[in-house]
């Protein structure tokens, strides 16, 4: 009798299952290809090229704590902060190029022998915001909220988060078998891309208010 209870249970656990795990995987896709993972990890690896393994470890939990935080505050008060302080996501993400301009300028004209941005300081500015919860990210987990819900958009942020977690926690294996001077020349391609990075996120924010630009 109670086996015949349990049986039908389960089934109806199983039905309900697969809607969540639809919508869960049509938020996780696009929450990861604004992410950008692949992208990430060079410049992750740039950023902490002189830096002890436990400051890198430290970085990584504070840019993953970051990004979670901001992505939380956006899931459930994004539309709400925006109202409030009257901005939009095209104000967002002309900051988040500039932010990301500055650090890049500071990799490219500043010599090795120079002191750069401090190490403690990159895990939140800019590897967690706005590298990983950027103005991509912000958009898409609005969206999400408004199509598939604010339960599953949490869940697929937190998947990417640990995602991104343990592949920056790869990274320095990566680290230790690239020389020093392969080092060097990626830290400054990287640095370049991620100067025109800033700036076409600074573009589509000032087109997205409407200005007529190239």
């Amino acid at each position: 009798m109670g086996y015949a209870l349990v049986v039908p249970s389960l089934r109806c656990v199983r039905i309900a299952m697969i809607p969540f795990l639809r919508h869960f995987i049509l938020a996780f896709i696009p929450l990861c290809v604004a992410i950008d993972l692949m992208g990430l990890v060079p410049v992750y690896l740039s950023l902490a090229g002189n830096v002890e393994p436990e400051q890198r470890r430290s970085a990584i939990l504070q840019a993953v704590f970051t990004a979670f935080s901001v992505g939380l505050c956006f899931i459930f008060l994004g539309r709400l902060i925006f109202a409030a302080l009257g901005i939009t996501v095209a104000d967002f993400q002309i900051a988040g190029g500039l932010i990301l301009l500055a650090v890049a300028m500071q990799d490219l004209v500043t010599s090795d022998s120079l002191p750069r941005v401090p190490a403690k300081d990159f895990g939140v500015v800019p590897l967690g915001l706005p590298l990983i919860a950027g103005p991509g990210m912000l958009t898409a987990l609005l969206t999400l909220v408004e199509t598939v819900g604010a339960p599953v958009t949490l869940a697929a942020l937190v998947a990417n988060l640990a995602l991104v977690y343990g592949a920056l926690r790869c990274a320095g294996l990566i680290s230790r078998l690239v020389g020093v001077m392969t080092m060097r020349a990626i830290s400054r391609i990287v640095a370049l891309l991620l100067a025109a990075i800033a700036v076409n996120l600074i573009r589509r924010g000032l087109q997205s208010q409407g200005m007529a630009l190239p």
